[in-house]
């Protein structure tokens, strides 16, 4: 799935589906890509041929930088803040309901919306430095959306501290502690070879245990279609006010220099 700026690639060997996303501006997630991966992951949940899922971002360095600030100072209305923050919600919600076991594979810095794909994943490996922030406190917005899925994995003191200490970085060993990580290692080979090895074994495992393990590690969310959909509609609200307008723009005029 290819688009004006960035890509929504996959494919399926040996039981192993990868999927891949890719942005220009630090792996960003705009509405276009938010589509193509909740697209793909409800595709490969339904395909018998598919054992286990590996979630990977393109490049050898930042994961995923959140949001597209483009896309957000673009917003106008409140219907079309709900839209673009439900795009998160989607994909959170399809990685959720997906009968596989999906293997993040993480090999730099995550912000925002990126740190809610990975604590999405069922299992998390990690370069040393793929540090983690919720930085949308910090534009008046509040990590609404990703929330949920974030306080799932790290337990509500974790996700208090990403989310009230927005500007400040957690590191790798942080985020391991906590829970977010799986296994963190010095180089993205050591990753690779991790998480090629975790693939191919879980693509030899069985299917029926496998999926009622994920039943059980998700136990309890089944009302998030709703939940994260009233949290969109809280930073669709957000996301219109002068600050977060404001911040925005100045964080912008800040990258550009």
């Amino acid at each position: 799935m290819r688009h004006t700026d960035g890509y929504v690639n996959h494919e399926i060997v040996h039981g192993i589906a990868t999927i891949e996303f890719f942005h220009p501006s630090g792996n960003s997630l705009p509405g276009a890509i938010l589509e193509g991966l909740a697209k793909t992951i409800n595709g490969i949940s339904i395909d018998n041929h598919v054992k286990v899922v590996v979630l990977r971002s393109a490049g050898d360095r930042a994961f995923c930088a959140g949001a597209s600030f483009d896309e957000l100072i673009a917003i106008t209305t409140e219907a079309e803040g709900k839209k673009f923050f439900s795009g998160f919600a989607h994909v959170i919600n399809a990685m959720r309901k997906c009968p596989k076991l999906i293997i993040g594979r993480v090999q730099g810095k995550a912000v925002g919306g990126g740190v809610g794909l990975i604590a999405a994943t069922d299992y998390t490996i990690a370069t040393e430095d793929a540090s983690v922030k919720l930085s949308e406190l910090a534009v008046g917005i509040g990590p609404f959306v990703v929330g949920p899925a974030v306080e799932r994995k790290i337990g509500v003191a974790g996700f208090s501290q990403l989310a009230i200490d927005a500007t400040e970085w957690r590191s790798a060993e942080w985020a391991k502690r906590h829970g977010l990580y799986s296994e963190i290692y010095k180089t993205l080979l050591e990753v690779d070879d991790s998480v090629a090895a975790l693939a191919e074994r879980l693509a030899n495992s069985s299917p029926e245990a496998m999926l009622h393990l994920k039943n059980i590690f998700w136990q309890g969310t089944e009302h998030w279609d709703t939940l994260l959909s009233d949290r969109a509609a809280i930073s669709g609200q957000l996301v219109l006010s002068d600050f977060t307008r404001n911040a925005i723009n100045k964080f912008k005029a800040k990258s550009a220099k």
